[in-house]
């Protein structure tokens, strides 16, 4: 039962100060998807946003949040039901979703309320207040995702104490964010006087409030000060006498008005502690060397000294940046020595607990360069593990090259990131430039001689995986092994990166086992390493191998349990969430086979940020091809066999620039050829492979598989069975059990074409078995209409009452039913069967729909407003009878509308 006292928005008080210039910045348009209110308790935001609201033209929903709100259901029930109470509806699917106990559930049932506002006509304003309540990591990430795909016309208005930990710098470069901050909530020489009238009740005299204007800029804390010392002296006009208030800029009304009226003890804190960025007891208990931070900083913020909280716990604060300056202006003037140490102490407290990037923000502020070089020797390599690799890069950049080129370490480390960036094609003159200094090293006898010898593993790792890029097997192999022999040796933690290396090398080769088995110690190991990226990497690659063993369940458990030690141990909410392409692949291509396409789509939609950025060319390859297989499966043709020929171009163009051999697109691209009714097309596919570099056997029966499609199609069951009994044993004895059904369905088809009827049940049902015992869904109804139709009157289905089999019966079923419907003869053409027939601007639009195709991609193709979009929308449902996209296509298929 949910509180409908929390959808209520706050009546205005009528005494309140009318926030006119604030009300039109917090005014909806292209491209803003947040508006972002944040300031400390009582600067008014409630009050602004209640103002705002009551004046809003657009529909608004509200949702008040308190300390029972920080669980993800929980925080998604209100959502949606503030939509609910706000008047929308077809959201029942979404809170059905919620109802389930699964982290993928209540993605589902985001993507759902996502898909819920872009098909809808009303533009839609929620404003979220106190979001401060929420500090739970899966909540901060799932209400990211939710702004990354928000549809055009929807803004979300969060009102927070603090600034949330989302990832908003990523937003504000796209220009999504309009933000309200304590500067832009203070107040104006206008407001300033109404303030002090009205609200506070004080008979001030216009110049009075003047003064007090230009001395603290509208900071309203210091005008509370000034409000309060006012309301002492009576309430008649001129009652701020004993605020001396002159010229001065606000620091020297902090320093004189404010610092200089604190206790010794205090004030000797405040100066002391200046020089943190952010504080915590334990920080500032190190940097002081005594005890009793967290009474002083309880005591500074029940004074309202100017410390803002950081979370709710009261455990980290900052102080007011105007109030830290001021403080920072006194204690470096006065005692320079004491704010050095101080700042030392400061960033080394950071170092020794894992704030890395704030030390070394510190000590890029201070230019401390010598300094630098030997934090990032020393703590780079875990950074760019960690995904990090990108801001290594930059800050090795800002050294002077004089302190990375005497430093082996730095070279290695500037390596490693060009590496991770995927920019492999520097990394050669790089190797060679480092082993000549470590060659000298060790032959000059230098001290660090020991550590040269340790980094020339390193140099022999990265060199394996080049090698993988020029096809040289032996030399990837031989090298990665040498580098397990030597690795208990050294002292530099290398072995999740290496068993993901030979786990590569095993799965190129076919050895699914033997890959199974090195990829969990790559896994196991970069956890002992603390290497999340690695541990993503690794376990996404091993869950892909499950699912391709047949093993679903496993991948899935793979690929949480991964998720869920990276999240627990290396969550950062105001970074973008680290993602493994290997993994959401896998993900996409588990929930599409369990018929989960809305999942599948959910893991897929992270992946085609990096195609459209760009990518590692193995990585854009798989990207696409899971998006073709998706699309495939959902019977968008034209747009499967868009992305499946732009991964096999990009396979063939960018070969020598690939670690590994990606999945053969071309195998599936003909499958799409074949399910359009165009056999040549789908044989040109399969001829213009080279098969000869294909070295990964699942790859190379992909191709020989359709090629069996092929002759299937034309009607050459010989030949079909052929490649089939060759292809069966070595699927069936190497556990590459997806195909193995495959090829037994397609076994199935040859045989009924033969007129063998009892061969083609036979078939049949050890296909049924061997998907049975792997849970394969999808891959059944991916099929021909005949194989499809055989199933759905095959005993092993129709005959056992088992959930897989009722499930996989139903899908048929659905299947068949669609068919017959959208080929039933009419005398009517597909535009005569509807009450009033489609306009051509209207047929465009349900044309890209059909290709995939978002309202904003669509007004961009058509050259027309994103408004203009939703009205053609708008008036197919109806003319359509429909209520959303995938039931305007269904329809669609039935009236014969389209074709594919």
């Amino acid at each position: 039962m949910l509180l409908t006292t929390k959808f209520l928005r706050p009546t205005p008080d009528p005494r309140s100060v009318k926030r006119e210039r604030l009300s039109t910045l917090l005014e909806s348009g292209s491209p803003t998807r947040l508006n972002l209110v944040v300031s400390p308790a009582g600067f008014g935001k409630t009050t602004l946003l209640a103002q705002w609201c009551s004046q809003y033209p657009s529909a608004s929903a509200w949702l008040s949040l308190d300390e029972h709100d920080n669980s993800p259901r929980r925080f998604w029930e209100y959502v949606i039901g503030a939509f609910e109470y706000a008047g929308m509806i077809g959201l029942e699917d979404c809170r059905k979703l919620l109802t389930k106990d699964s982290e993928d559930a209540v993605t589902a049932a985001i993507t759902g309320l996502i898909n819920a506002l872009s098909t809808g006509d009303t533009e839609w304003n929620l404003v979220v207040d106190d979001f401060h309540f929420i500090h739970d990591s899966a909540i901060l990430r799932q209400f990211a995702y939710f702004i990354d795909y928000l549809p055009p016309g929807i803004t979300m208005t969060v009102a927070s104490r603090t600034e949330p930990p989302l990832p908003l710098a990523r937003w504000r470069v796209r220009r999504w964010i309009k933000d309200i901050h304590p500067g832009l909530m203070a107040f104006s020489e206008t407001e300033c006087l109404a303030f002090f009238r009205d609200t506070m009740g004080l008979d001030i005299a216009e110049s009075d409030a003047e003064a007090i204007f230009r001395k603290t800029e509208g900071w309203v804390a210091a005008m509370q000060l000034a409000a309060l010392s006012g309301g002492n002296s009576g309430s008649k006009p001129g009652t701020t006498s004993k605020i001396n208030l002159d010229e001065r800029y606000i620091s020297d009304y902090v320093l004189t008005e404010v610092l200089d009226q604190q206790p010794e003890e205090l004030r000797r804190f405040l100066l002391d502690t200046a020089c943190c960025p952010r504080l915590c007891s334990s920080l500032c208990d190190a940097i002081l060397e005594a005890d009793g931070s967290q009474l002083r900083l309880e005591q500074l913020l029940a004074q309202n000294l100017f410390l803002i909280p950081l979370d709710t716990q009261n455990e980290w604060f900052r102080y007011h940046d105007l109030f830290r300056e001021a403080l920072l202006l006194r204690i470096r003037h006065r005692e320079p020595e004491r704010a050095d140490a101080l700042w030392h102490r400061t960033v080394n407290w950071l170092l020794t607990h894992g704030h890395l990037q704030e030390a070394i923000g510190q000590v890029v502020k201070h230019q401390a360069w010598s300094w630098l070089a030997t934090i990032l020797a020393e703590h780079g390599n875990n950074l760019i593990h960690g995904g990090y690799h990108l801001p290594v890069l930059e800050w090795l950049d800002t050294l002077p090259p004089e302190l990375v080129g005497d430093r082996p370490q730095l070279q290695m480390l500037r390596i490693w990131g060009l590496f991770f960036a995927n920019r492999v094609t520097a990394l050669e003159p790089l190797l060679t430039s480092l082993e000549d200094l470590l060659d000298r090293r060790v032959a000059d006898s230098h001290p660090d001689a020991e550590g040269a010898l340790g980094l020339h593993s390193e140099i022999s790792l990265i060199r394996s995986y080049l090698a993988r890029t020029k096809d040289d097997d032996k030399s990837a192999t031989d090298l990665t092994l040498q580098v397990l022999k030597d690795i208990d040796h050294t002292q530099i933690p290398l072995k999740s990166v290496t068993y993901y290396g030979v786990g590569l090398d095993k799965y190129g080769k076919g050895d699914l086992t033997g890959a199974e088995e090195t990829l969990s110690s790559a896994v196991r190991y970069g956890q002992l390493e603390h290497k999340p990226s690695t541990v993503l990497t690794s376990g996404g690659l091993l869950a892909w191998i499950q699912y391709n063993r047949g093993d679903i369940d496993s991948a899935l458990d793979t690929s949480t349990n991964v998720r869920k030690w990276v999240d627990d141990h290396y969550s950062d909410p105001s970074q973008p969430r680290l993602i493994s392409c290997w993994q959401n692949s896998a993900l996409t291509e588990i929930y599409r086979e369990r018929n989960a396409p809305d999942l599948a789509a959910t893991h897929l939609a992270p992946l085609l940020e990096h195609v459209e950025q760009g990518t590692e060319a193995g990585q854009h390859v798989i990207i696409q091809y899971v998006r073709g297989h998706l699309a495939f499966s959902e019977r968008r043709y034209s747009e499967a066999i868009s992305v499946l020929q732009d991964a096999a171009q990009v396979g063939r163009r960018r070969r020598e620039a690939i670690l590994f051999e990606p999945p053969a697109s071309s195998a599936l691209l003909a499958r799409c050829f074949l399910a359009m009714d165009q056999v040549d097309e789908a044989q040109s596919c399969l001829d213009s492979e080279d098969r000869n570099r294909l070295k990964n056997p699942l790859h190379g029966e992909q191709i020989l598989i359709s090629e069996s499609r092929v002759a299937v199609s034309r009607g050459e069951a010989d030949r079909a069975i052929e490649i089939l009994q060759s292809l069966r044993p070595l699927a069936q004895n190497n556990a590459h059990n997806r195909h193995l059904v495959e090829i037994l369905l397609i076994y199935g088809e040859a045989l009924h074409l033969k007129g063998q009827i009892e061969e083609t049940q036979t078939a049949l049902a050890d296909a049924i078995f061997h998907a049975r015992q792997a849970g394969f869904i999808r891959l059944m109804a991916d099929e021909s209409q005949i194989v499809k139709s055989l199933l759905a009157n095959h005993p092993a289905l129709t005959e056992s009452s088992g959930d897989w089999e009722q499930s996989v019966l139903t899908m048929l079923q659905e299947e068949q039913e669609e068919v017959r419907y959208s080929s039933r003869p009419s005398a009517r053409s597909p535009s005569q069967a509807l009450a009033e027939p489609l306009s051509q601007r209207e047929q465009e639009v349900l044309s890209l729909i059909n290709d995939g195709h978002s309202n904003k991609e669509i007004a961009s193709r058509m050259n027309v407003a994103p408004a203009t979009v939703k009205a053609h929308i708008r008036n197919l449902y109806g003319k359509l009878g429909a209520g959303r996209r995938t039931e305007a296509l269904a329809r669609a298929r039935q009236l014969g509308l389209f074709t594919s």
